[in-house]
Order: C-alpha cells, then sequence, then structure tokens
C-alpha cells in the first residue's frame, strides 16, 4: 500500500506540530522551528529534537518518547558495539521492548550524513489487520551504534509523521556542527554550472531507470536553460525538450495560491476572512470548524484533516470533480487540532482552487470551467505560459512525456489502462493537482517568484505582500523546513529554498527558489522512480551554488538500490497466480459507500478487481497474522492490499489507508 499511497502524494518530507497563529510575513523556517522544537540529548550526549506534546522518559542508554494520543513510542537507544545494525537493533530491542523479537524483513542503506558514518533503515513484516508502524533505523559512528526505534498506531504514525521524521532528521552525534551556506556568495550558474547539472541528471536517470525529465534553470532576468535528458517514452527515440509536456501534480497549489494572491490585490478576497464569507456553500463535517477555516487555511496543510484520496481515485466523477469535493469535505472532521500537524489534504486545495475561479469568474456557472477559466487569464497568460494546461486530452498529445512505473519483477515500463485512468480521475481536481507544463512554461513562472511578483517587463502584477505571504510558515514540515500556502521553505543548509513537489501515477517534479542566490530551478520526470531524484537535485544546485560537500550523487545510488530491494522483499511474498481457494471464495461483486462498487472477474489468464475508475489483476499474499491479501499487480496499483474477510455473514474485502478503514461487502 506504501507505494500506491506515494503515487497520489505530493510528498513533501514530515512536520513538527506549531500552535497556529494568525503569521507574520517576516518568520521565517529557523524562528517557526525554534517555536516548536524542543531540545534533547541521549545519555551518550547525541542531540536531536522533539515535538511539544510527547513526553519524554529516559533510562541508561536510552529515552522514550510517546505521541500525545498514548499509543505510538519511539525509543533512542544506544548500544555500543555491533557486528551490524542488525545486530545493533537486536540489542537495542532486547533493552526497550524485549517482546519484539521479530527478525528484520529487509535492510537498505541510506549515505553517511549528519555525522553519522553508517546509517541503516531496518523494516519487519507486519500484517496489514495490525494496523502496526514498526521499523528501526540504525547510525554508527565509530564502532557505536544509536538506534531509532520505532513502534506504534499505523494511524498515529501518519498523523505524527511530523514529529517522527523530526527526531531521525535532527539526530547527530555529541559535536557534530552542521554544514551552513549562510553569508556565503552565490556562484552563478554559468554554462559549465548548467552543463554540470544537467550532467547530474542524465546520469541519475540511467541509474534509477527513468526515461526522460525536463530541466530549466533562471535568475532574475530570464531563462538560463530549458531543456531535457532522455526520452519521452522508453522504446521510442522521440527526446525530452524544454517544450515537452508532463504532468507537474501539486505543483499546480502554488499557482492556484498565485490566484488567490491577485484576488486579494483585486479587493476580492481576504486571506483572513472565513472561507463561508468568500463561499458560503463551503462546509466542513461540523459548523463549529467550518466557522474557523479561513481563506489562508484552504492551503496550508494545517487545519487537522487527514487525506480523502482512496475517494478521488477510486469512486469519483471526474465530470463533477467541484460537487465531489465540497461534498467530500461536508462530511470530512480533523484527526488533530488546527495548526498542531502537518496533514496534506488534496480537498482543501481543491476547493482554494474553486471558490478563486468562483469569485473571478462569477458569470461563470460551472466551478471547473471557472478554475480553468481564471487561472488562464489571472496567472498562466500575463505569465506567457503558453504551453500549461488543465486539459488532459490536449496535455496528452504531441511532444509529451509518458508516464513510467515498475512491475513486480521491478522491471520499468510505460504506465497503461489504471495508471491513466488514475490521473486523469485525479488531475480533474485542478487546484489540488491538475496541470500539465513544461520546463521552459515554469521556467517563467519560477523567474515570477523570484522577483516577486514582477512581470518580465518589470511590471509589479501582484504585490510583493501577497506573494510572500504564500511562503509564510502555518505548519513545519520537519527540522526547518515550513509549510506556508502550496509552498514549503526549506533551510536545511542555513539558506531559504522555497519549492514544492508534484506526485501522480508515473510523474514526479520539483520547483525551486533560492532567493539569496537569484537563481530558479524546475526538474520534471517521467517515472514513479523520480521522487528519488527531486531532493538530490535540490542538493545538486546548492553543492553548485555554494561549494557544498558532493552528496547528491550518493543519495541517487543509495536511493536507486533501496527502491530496488524493497520491491524484490514485497514480490517473494506475492504469488502472482493467486491462490486457487481464495479466488473460488470471492463474491462476484462488492460494495463501500465510499469507495463504491468493486466488480471480480474470473477467467484461465486473471483474476481482476475493477473499482469505479481503474482495474487491476491480483495476487494473493499471506500475511504473517494467518490472513489472506489479494493484492494489485499493475504497476500503478502494484502491492496494493485488500484483506479477505467476512462480516455479519458476508464476504468482505478491506483496504486501509493510514487513517480510514473500508468494508467492500459483498453484494
Amino acid at each position: 500500500m506504501a507505494k500506491f499511497l506515494k503515487v497520489t502524494a505530493c510528498l513533501l518530507a514530515v512536520a513538527a506540530p506549531l500552535a497556529l497563529a494568525m503569521p507574520v510575513s517576516a518568520q521565517t523556517a529557523a524562528e517557526a522551528q525554534d517555536a516548536a522544537a524542543l531540545s534533547g540529548v541521549t545519555p551518550a550526549g547525541a542531540t536531536f529534537t522533539l515535538s511539544p506534546g510527547w513526553t519524554r522518559k529516559e533510562a541508561p542508554s536510552l529515552v522514550e518518547l510517546a505521541a500525545p494520543e498514548g499509543d505510538f513510542r519511539i525509543a533512542i537507544v544506544e548500544v555500543g558495539a555491533a557486528a551490524d545494525a542488525s545486530a545493533a537493533a537486536a540489542k537495542a530491542w532486547q533493552l526497550w521492548s524485549p517482546s519484539q523479537t521479530r527478525p528484520p524483513k529487509i535492510v537498505t542503506a541510506r549515505p553517511p550524513r549528519n555525522g553519522w558514518e553508517e546509517r541503516q533503515v531496518i523494516d519487519y513484516e507486519t500484517s496489514p489487520n495490525e494496523k502496526r508502524a514498526l521499523y528501526a533505523v540504525a547510525f554508527r559512528k565509530g564502532a557505536d551504534w544509536t538506534l531509532v526505534l520505532i513502534d506504534g498506531a499505523e494511524a498515529t504514525a501518519d498523523k505524527r509523521a511530523a514529529a517522527i521524521g523530526l527526531v531521525q532528521q535532527s539526530l547527530r552525534p555529541a559535536g557534530y556542527a552542521r554544514e551552513s551556506f549562510a553569508g556565503r556568495q552565490a556562484h552563478p550558474m554559468d554554462a559549465a554550472r548548467i552543463a554540470e547539472l544537467r550532467s547530474f541528471v542524465e546520469q541519475s536517470i540511467k541509474e534509477l531507470g527513468v526515461p526522460g525529465a525536463g530541466i530549466a534553470i533562471t535568475d532574475r532576468n530570464g531563462t538560463l536553460y530549458a531543456g531535457g535528458v532522455g526520452v519521452r517514452a522508453m522504446g521510442k527515440p522521440e527526446p525530452v525538450d524544454g517544450d515537452t509536456i508532463f504532468a507537474i501534480a501539486s505543483n499546480t497549489k502554488g499557482m492556484a495560491t498565485l490566484l488567490l494572491a491577485k484576488l486579494v490585490d483585486e479587493g476580492k478576497l481576504r486571506w483572513d476572512e472565513p472561507v463561508t464569507e468568500a463561499y458560503a456553500p463551503f462546509r466542513l463535517g461540523s459548523d463549529a470548524t467550518t466557522a474557523k477555516v479561513l481563506v489562508r487555511h484552504l492551503v496550508c496543510a494545517c487545519t487537522g484533516l487527514p487525506r480523502k484520496d482512496f475517494q478521488v481515485i477510486l469512486n469519483s466523477d471526474p465530470n463533477a470533480a467541484a460537487k465531489d469535493t465540497f461534498a467530500q469535505l461536508a462530511v470530512t472532521e480533523p484527526t488533530s487540532g488546527f495548526g498542531e500537524v502537518f496533514q496534506y489534504n488534496n480537498l482543501m486545495a481543491s476547493a482554494a482552487g474553486y471558490i478563486g475561479g468562483h469569485l473571478a469568474e462569477p458569470e461563470v456557472a460551472d466551478l471547473d470551467k471557472a478554475f480553468d477559466t481564471a487561472i488562464h487569464r489571472l496567472v498562466w497568460g500575463p505569465l506567457g505560459m503558453t504551453r500549461t494546461t488543465l486539459d488532459f486530452g490536449k496535455a496528452t498529445q504531441g511532444n509529451w512525456a509518458w508516464p513510467h512505473a515498475t512491475d513486480i519483477t521491478g522491471a520499468h515500463q510505460p504506465i497503461l489502462d489504471a495508471g491513466q485512468k488514475l490521473n486523469f480521475a485525479f488531475t480533474r481536481y485542478g487546484a489540488a493537482g491538475g496541470a500539465w507544463s513544461t520546463a521552459a512554461d515554469l521556467a517563467k513562472y519560477v523567474r515570477f517568484e523570484l522577483n516577486v511578483g514582477r512581470l518580465d517587463d518589470g511590471t509589479q502584477y501582484v504585490s510583493a505582500a501577497n506573494v510572500l505571504q504564500r511562503r509564510v510558515a502555518n505548519v513545519p514540515v520537519g527540522e526547518d523546513r515550513v509549510y506556508g500556502m502550496g509552498m514549503q521553505v526549506d533551510r536545511d543548509y542555513g539558506v531559504d529554498v522555497v519549492h514544492h513537489g508534484g506526485s501522480l501515477a508515473g510523474y514526479k517534479s520539483d520547483i525551486i527558489i533560492i532567493p539569496e542566490a537569484g537563481i530558479g530551478a524546475v526538474l520534471l520526470t517521467n517515472s514513479d522512480y523520480g521522487q528519488a531524484l527531486l531532493r538530490p537535485f535540490m542538493r545538486r544546485l546548492l553543492e553548485l551554488l555554494y561549494d557544498g560537500k558532493p552528496e547528491a550523487a550518493s543519495d541517487v545510488s543509495a536511493a536507486a538500490a533501496r527502491y530496488n530491494a524493497e520491491i524484490a522483499a514485497e514480490a517473494a511474498l506475492v504469488s502472482v497466480t493467486p491462490d486457487p481457494a481464495a479466488v473460488a471464495g470471492l463474491a462476484a461483486s462488492y460494495y463501500n459507500a465510499d469507495l463504491g462498487p468493486l466488480k471480480v472477474t474470473r477467467d484461465a489468464k486473471e483474476t481482476r478487481f475493477a473499482f469505479r475508475t481503474m482495474s487491476t489483476p491480483v495476487g494473493t499474499r499471506k500475511n504473517e497474522d494467518g490472513t489472506l491479501s489479494f493484492v494489485g499487480l499493475d504497476p500503478t496499483l502494484l502491492f496494493f492490499p485488500l484483506v479477505a474477510g467476512t462480516q455479519d455473514g458476508k464476504r468482505t474485502l478491506v483496504v486501509r489507508d493510514s487513517q480510514h478503514e473500508f468494508v467492500f461487502v459483498e453484494q
């Protein structure tokens, strides 16, 4: 299921809690982190940061951290010397939780970082019905190992991913000083450095198996480079260039909030206006929650609303995305407090676009058309983005990049039926992730951000104040990382990096703005494995600008090995020819009120599950607790599990995301 969730997510990293208050434009990532962070020290002197609300208990050789819910714990355990990471983990579990004796399912390396000479992630097998997050991260300096042990409820792990990641990101051995580019003069991105960056991307896509990538570099005066490496589709010769169209997914969000910023300038909207004043039909799950939501909260990922992506991709009506957006939100309540944690909700961003479109084009009754018209008229048109579109049919013609994923053997292949249907369904929710664009077009948008609202002719088209409001911290997204409104600001290395990622089936992308250097960049890829290139691309750009330590290439190499190992480990547990007795026990059709119908078809070649929007052949997987899961075999839905069972005498198939359970009951 993890792979499936990553496809639909615009995965930005993890967050730490911050009490919600009206932001001030001067607040930086570092200041927001300081407000949220609590420092910690292990018995051996390693330092880490944790989030408010967590409890801390110390014992010899370990520190235990417990989430506010009480059903999730982290332990930092120092075990001294050990033969390897697995042996160190076994010693750590014995010290902290002796009942946890499961052997590792897979151990995968991360490059040495943050003063650690070795880092390994140890995953353990869990069954879906356990609803349990269980893994360890091993850090070695010299002969001594420090383990971060994770064990608790999957729902809390998802909700508190911020705090969990913060502990891991910030753990450093005693005396280690972080690399910082603060105060350094950035080099110009001249032809030689651009060539180095392009070469890095070219080598990386070969290592990852990504067919192609679009790249652009701009400064405040104009585009320095817009081009590509690799091909638009595997097995075909047509190259990627600067005008090749890719789905940019959640990179649409920043452009949607730019539309809102323009409307604020025009007096048609206020950032601190209750959403119901801007658009009366807006509702969340209760009147009390609805009343708290201001316009700035629509794309802040700070309201505590969890994801509801399964409903969108498995049971949406692509021709009624606006209606579905507001209907789904009306039955959704937060699972955490306002501003308490970073929780990404695509439906809220979708609503932001529809509300902005309605205010900009009040005479257009159709909300989908109104948003399309408004973002073309007020954003893409003025910025000269002539190839950017919300039209799926128009985008997938001519010079466009076909999406790719890996099958159960680890082989890369073009995404066909299910993946394209998933992308079509999701891109109907325009502002959440519906745009298609090119490296050359996105360079214009990035340059507009660099110039804080000025067009290339010098016209101040959107006020600097309202452009910058979108970068103001609403909630932290990790150590020295905060989320604004469809924009993230990172200060990992002492300089602000404004960016946002995008993720759909077979498409991963990032836009990057480095104000202090006066440089921006675009990366578009046409493979799920492109996710492993996004952070290293940002890192390589910073290395070239500031003479940073060469880390990006090893990040890519480690990710390629990790992805392949993870697929191989899971594939070993799956039978691609499903268990005959289990298949015989299936009903012909099932139904779930949230996810709609599920039809089962069987022939001599395959057993197939068909949801409302897409279908996949399935295999079977015997879980550790004795249950059996049917798992997707289509590359887009690879390993997506549905657990077979019964309820009130009827056959069921149960699917879960981290915070919801959906039971399909036979019809």
